[in-house]
């Protein structure tokens, strides 16, 4: 197969534009990640909900969204879906009854433990042309690069 961006009908500036180049990854790692998780029955935002738990511990809804960036509309259908398959509770906040506070069960520990296997496999597919020292400095100039941008949006 060859490389889509040696395409002659491709503009050569185009090749190298750093901005195109990264939106069309970011496309392929989006599609490669949202498919390989729902070999799993999950989606990103289940995992990253769960990730989020496992770090920090039982936490209100509005936390939850804040550590995550899953909108709170967004996080309530999130909740819901991971309750009904037994992966976390919801309970109203005994400090403040109008919260709910999310808490991992012992099936949810389990499901992310596979979806972390599975996360890494996915990631190897992503990144398979790298090499490992490729991988870890790309990774360190996305971080930088978001830190950056992220500072700016908050100026």
């Amino acid at each position: 197969m060859t490389d889509p961006m040696d395409r002659q009908e491709t503009p050569a500036p185009l090749r190298t534009l750093p901005s195109r180049l990264l939106a069309l990854v970011a496309s392929h790692a989006d599609r490669i990640v949202s498919e390989g998780l729902a070999t799993a029955d999950a989606r990103k935002w289940h995992y990253a909900a769960l990730v989020a738990l496992r770090e920090s511990g039982p936490m209100s809804q509005a936390e939850l969204s804040r550590r995550t960036g899953i909108y709170r509309s967004d996080l309530v259908a999130v909740i819901n879906e991971l309750s009904a398959r037994g992966f976390v509770e919801r309970a109203p906040d005994p400090g403040d009854r109008r919260r709910n506070v999310v808490t991992m069960t012992t099936a949810g520990r389990s499901h992310l433990e596979r979806l972390d296997k599975l996360i890494a496999d996915l990631q190897d597919t992503l990144l398979a042309p790298l090499t490992d020292a490729e991988r870890e400095e790309f990774t360190r100039s996305l971080g930088r690069l978001l830190a950056h941008h992220t500072r700016s949006e908050l100026r």
